[in-house]
């Protein structure tokens, strides 16, 4: 047999497991909650404008219920515009926190310490679900993306199987999966929670650089995402979510982008430090590289809206009193100033004046 028809048998075989397996053979989950009729759901109209149906849990069941997974490094200011941005629209944030660096180094644990030493986040203790990764033994990770792939994941593995109670998941519940610094408009929780939507849903989000007076030139940003619980075993995770990996027949059967769905400002830091220290964590190590880590530069850079690593295609328009922000800002310009505008010798940077750190 030549090798070409072994290449179709083999394709066709493939292709057969793979149908029998998606919908014959059990995947023990719980069946999705039925819907409701149109005539009787007051969440039609907004559902059928993205050509989805309104999602309605049984009677007998307790109502949708929306996380929020995320990782938090340094940034605390984000933390906070991300926990009062999204309050009412979230019932659970599940905030995860690793000892390590996606390169393998040892780094603190900001929000735990911030949490048992200040009261700054008292008032959302009741929504947080916090969790510090654990790392198992002969855990033997090969590269920076092993870290940031395994990291990323524990949001879900070591995070879900443990909750009892009300914070336990059901069948159909929203998950949403991003970094701190990718949020949500609550108009979309807001649909996420009432429609039935695909099984892997991109929240596109209009990209920021330095701060929201930098809108990054092209496509809007590719995350968060979003997708709903299906059990232990057969919910999407985390990373394959966001990295648009595993079970390759629903990633064209099954998945849908949704167009200014989220805010993204990447590094919208308070200080330099905080740069250097995201810096030094990149799974991309080639971006901390000592020319790339001179102060003077990342202020002079941050102030003028211009691409710090001099990447090709990388460009920002400004806008000056930008309005489509996380409200929470605008209500809080004095302490979040450095978020809305970078104008100033220090650049919004509050350990950085003028070529001398503070």
């Amino acid at each position: 047999m030549s090798l070409q028809r072994w290449l179709r048998l083999a394709a066709a075989v493939s292709i057969t497991w793979l149908l029998v397996h998606t919908f014959f053979l059990p995947h023990n989950s719980v069946a999705l909650p039925i819907l409701m009729s149109a005539h009787d759901n007051p969440n039609s109209d907004i559902c059928r404008a993205h050509g989805w149906k309104p999602f309605r849990v049984a009677p007998d069941a307790p109502p949708r219920k929306v996380y929020d997974l995320f990782m938090v490094s340094t940034e605390l200011d984000w933390l906070e515009v991300r926990l009062n941005t999204t309050w009412d629209s979230v019932d659970y944030f599940v905030l995860v926190e690793a000892s390590k660096t996606f390169t393998g180094l040892s780094k603190p644990l900001s929000v735990r310490d911030v949490f048992s030493s200040s009261s700054r986040f008292n008032t959302y203790r009741s929504k947080i679900i916090y969790h510090e990764i654990e790392y198992p033994d002969g855990f033997d990770p090969h590269s920076t993306w092993d870290y940031e792939d395994f990291q990323r994941n524990a949001m879900f593995t070591q995070v879900f199987p443990r909750l009892e109670g009300h914070q336990a998941p059901q069948a159909g519940d929203v998950i949403v999966v991003s970094d701190v610094d990718e949020i949500a408009r609550p108009s979309t929780l807001a649909k996420l929670r009432a429609c039935q939507f695909p099984r892997r849903l991109t929240l596109r989000s209009r990209f920021y650089y330095y701060s929201f007076q930098f809108l990054h030139d092209g496509p809007e940003w590719a995350h968060p995402q979003a997708t709903f619980y299906q059990g232990p075993s057969r919910t999407v995770l985390p990373n394959d979510l966001r990295m648009g990996l595993g079970f390759f027949l629903s990633l064209w059967w099954d998945r849908a982008d949704m167009p200014s769905a989220a805010w993204h400002c990447s590094s919208c830091f308070a200080t330099v430090e905080e740069f250097l220290t995201k810096m030094a964590s990149f799974s991309h190590t080639g971006m901390n590289a000592d020319k790339f880590r001179d102060r003077a530069r990342i202020a002079e850079r941050v102030r003028s809206g211009v691409d710090l690593w001099d990447r090709p295609g990388e460009t920002f328009t400004r806008i000056d009193d930008n309005q489509d922000v996380p409200g929470f800002l605008l209500d809080n310009r004095e302490r979040f100033g450095y978020m809305l505008s970078r104008d100033g010798p220090a650049a919004g940077f509050s350990d950085y004046d003028n070529g001398t750190t503070v």
